[in-house]
């Protein structure tokens, strides 16, 4: 097998040529060069981490989750290779290896965590061998790009089945899609709610994976949490939700500040508090904390790293801003608007909102699903509404047949007038800012030319 170090060294020198142009060190180039160069690059140096890899897939929450699961694991003495800036491709991937690769078959870390796009998990995992994979949800998400949800659970199906024995499944029991993938196989955990009084009360029109695989019946729920998550059972052959190993109870959403629950692991229970919001973040605890036990960290470890756990970029997180307050809630799909329209609906008082709809290549161009997301939710607390982005009239027609009054509506295409308009115009000067993918990038890189926040590769890892 040829050396690889020569490989790397012209890699790493794409990188410094990137960075020296300002594009900054969250590219993903230096991570394409070595793939040319180096086709199995990837299985290459995770062989060289001491304690393996981990990998995390999902449609929602895959960030805010592998950032959770980060804290707690660093808090239990790994040193992660991470791809912490989100680029979760291969080339990314690569690139976050290649930056922690030393000589003579070193490697800066003994524990591998990635972040993995839906459609990569195939290529990612043949590469990497995890000793766990987390697959958290399959929700509908840019058509255009991903094709059929189907689609997807039948490629996660396959990269299953060529697992090794020895590789740990993490799985969410409340997605049937998801729970699916693991009924004829050992090793597997599954996570979940368990809080009935959180339930919605019928099921969203923006739900997707609703029918039984084995039969084809529609699963009869017992309880809906978000989406089609939930507590179901099929009625015609018996197939239900797997019984959680670890899963959240007793849960209290506090706005958009905080959540609290009840955490049970084969380990014990304990009681968290959360400082992120909304139930989708519960899961999204849920999920880290039966990866890490998978991984070795102890109960006290979990529960100490999800309470210190903050925001991942735009994630509900929070930038000052002139004496004002941005909160960043990405928005990206239905089943994802729904959850932070329903948590933004608890929050008291009058909601200022900046919400930014962009149909870039990165968010899909198909922007018809914002009429399968609830903004209806929203209407008793408007106070003002800024539209912004590339689709901003369709959204203002959106939320005109929500019920928002138009007089509280305005249309700003131009996103840095959009941003200072409802900054201006918020009583309190706080605004609610729901941007989709490309957009929340553009309001970071105005937030980072204004000085209010730095940018991926001015931030500590």
């Amino acid at each position: 097998m040829s050396s690889l170090s020569p490989k790397l060294t012209v890699a790493r020198a794409v990188g410094s040529l990137v960075r020296a142009s300002g594009r900054g060190g969250g590219t993903s180039l230096p991570g394409k060069v070595l793939l040319k160069l180096e086709p199995h690059a990837i299985a290459r140096l995770t062989s060289r981490l001491a304690n393996g890899a981990a990998v995390i897939s999902a449609t929602n929450g895959k960030t805010t989750t592998a950032a959770m699961t980060a804290t707690i694991l660093q808090g239990a003495g790994h040193k992660l290779v991470h791809n912490r800036a989100g680029a979760n491709m291969a080339g990314g991937i690569a690139a976050t290896l290649l930056a922690a690769a030393g000589g003579r078959d070193r490697i800066d870390g003994d524990l591998g965590l990635f972040e993995v796009d839906e459609l990569w998990v195939a290529q990612i995992t043949d590469e990497a061998q995890p000793r766990a994979l987390l697959l958290a949800n399959l929700f509908r998400d840019q058509l255009d790009r991903y094709g059929e949800l189907e689609t997807i659970a039948e490629r996660w199906a396959e990269v299953v089945g060529r697992l090794s024995s020895a590789s740990r499944l993490v799985l969410n029991a409340d997605d049937p899609l998801i729970a699916d993938l693991g009924r004829e196989r050992g090793n597997v955990t599954y996570f979940g709610v368990e809080d009935h009084t959180l339930a919605v009360p019928e099921m969203q029109h923006a739900s997707d994976s609703k029918h039984c695989r084995r039969c084809g019946a529609p699963y009869v729920y017992d309880a809906i949490y978000i989406g089609h998550l939930g507590d179901y059972h099929c009625a015609i052959c018996g197939q239900q939700r797997p019984k959680p190993a670890v899963y959240a109870d007793e849960i209290t959403l506090h706005g958009t500040s905080r959540a609290t629950f009840m955490l049970h692991t084969p380990a014990g229970s304990r009681a968290v508090l959360l400082a992120l919001p909304g139930l989708y973040n519960v899961y999204n605890a849920v999920a880290a904390a039966a990866l890490c036990l998978e991984l070795g960290a102890t109960l006290d470890q979990v529960v100490s790293g999800l309470e210190a756990a903050t925001a991942a970029f735009g994630r509900a997180e929070e930038v000052t801003v002139d004496g004002g307050s941005l909160k960043l809630l990405l928005m990206k799909n239905p089943a994802g608007a729904n959850e932070l329209l329903r948590t933004l609906a608890l929050e008291p008082g009058g909601l200022d909102i900046l919400a930014v709809l962009n149909d870039l290549i990165a968010d899909g161009r198909d922007v018809s699903w914002v009429w399968d997301a609830d903004f209806e939710l929203l209407v008793p607390g408007v106070r003002t509404v800024t539209c912004s982005g590339t689709r901003a009239a369709e959204l203002a027609v959106r939320l005109k047949y929500a019920g928002v009054d138009p007089a509280r509506l305005k249309v700003i295409p131009d996103l840095s007038t959009a941003l200072d308009t409802s900054l201006a115009g918020a009583a309190d000067g706080r605004v609610f800012v729901l941007p989709t993918y490309t957009a929340l990038l553009a309001l970071r890189e105005e937030l980072a030319n204004r000085g209010h926040v730095p940018r991926y590769w001015e931030q500590p890892a």
